[in-house]
């Protein structure tokens, strides 16, 4: 059975699509079968990883609302081990539509049971609100990953996301972990990236991963290519960087072997 992971933060702008893509991909070709889904109505996650929203005929959107079988949206990518769960436009209705219907905050989860014995790990990359949507990928995953960017502001809206992560976890889905708080855009050269990091950690401690996503050209280029920056350029810093947070996560969840650990001691 695999591991469903949630990224989410209502805010927009903190890297959370690409986190999304670029988390799955590098489980992916350290070969873990790794499915992302693709939460949010701007479908972003489907286009950066080479789709085009307007072409897709079935998404999350009619899983979701029409009960259609996952196994027939779903899209293999041209990463090895990477396969896509894709949105559309039609997304931004669901949560209108699903209000009246009955167990209304587990429709993503009914929807995921189908696949999860099939996948090592599904990343769900969720939209910028706290909305029908975000909740229901909440309660259908076993954790919750948070990036927050290295900027002014980071912390705002932290508190009423980690608020709302609480109700789910005591209402919805008691099994709900946070995973980690992943610091995203950080840039080595501006003294605030370094006053947020110390700031975040002082807060939360042991809940902050290690790995740190810095500022990457090839990062932030990747998408227009519809691929990952895995695919892009394996060997650019964004790059290293997801794949750190990738085998971080699999270390943690005592996935990695020791041929794993000790390779990634020489990174």
């Amino acid at each position: 059975m695999g591991k469903i992971i949630a990224l989410a933060n209502q805010k927009g702008g903190v890297g959370k699509t690409t986190s999304s893509i670029n988390l799955a991909a590098s489980l992916a070709v350290l070969d873990y079968k790794t499915l992302l889904v693709d939460a949010d109505p701007q479908a972003n996650s489907t286009s950066g990883i080479g789709y085009d929203p307007r072409t897709i005929k079935d998404s999350i959107y009619e899983c979701i609302i029409n009960q259609t079988d996952p196994h027939v949206a779903i899209q293999h990518t041209e990463t090895p081990n990477l396969d896509l769960l894709p949105a559309h436009i039609d997304l931004v209705g669901a949560e209108i539509e699903m209000i009246n219907l009955t167990d209304r905050e587990y429709k993503m989860k009914a929807v995921l049971d189908k696949v999860i014995d099939e996948y090592d790990f599904i990343i769900i990359d969720c939209s910028p609100s706290l909305g029908l949507i975000t909740i229901n990928a909440l309660t259908a995953a076993n954790s919750v990953i948070v990036p927050v960017q290295c900027e002014y502001f980071a912390l705002e809206g932290l508190g009423k996301l980690l608020n709302t992560i609480k109700i789910v976890q005591n209402r919805l889905n008691t099994n709900l972990d946070i995973e980690g708080i992943l610091l995203t855009m950080y840039d080595v050269r501006l003294r605030l990236s370094n006053q947020v990091v110390e700031e975040v950690r002082s807060h939360f401690e042991d809940l902050v991963f290690d790995t740190i996503i810095q500022r990457n050209t090839r990062l932030s280029e990747a998408p227009s290519f519809g691929m990952s920056v895995i695919m892009h350029d394996a060997n650019c810093k964004g790059a290293i960087n997801y794949l750190n947070l990738a085998r971080e996560i699999i270390r943690k969840n005592g996935l990695m072997t020791t041929e794993e650990t000790a390779s990634t001691a020489t990174v």
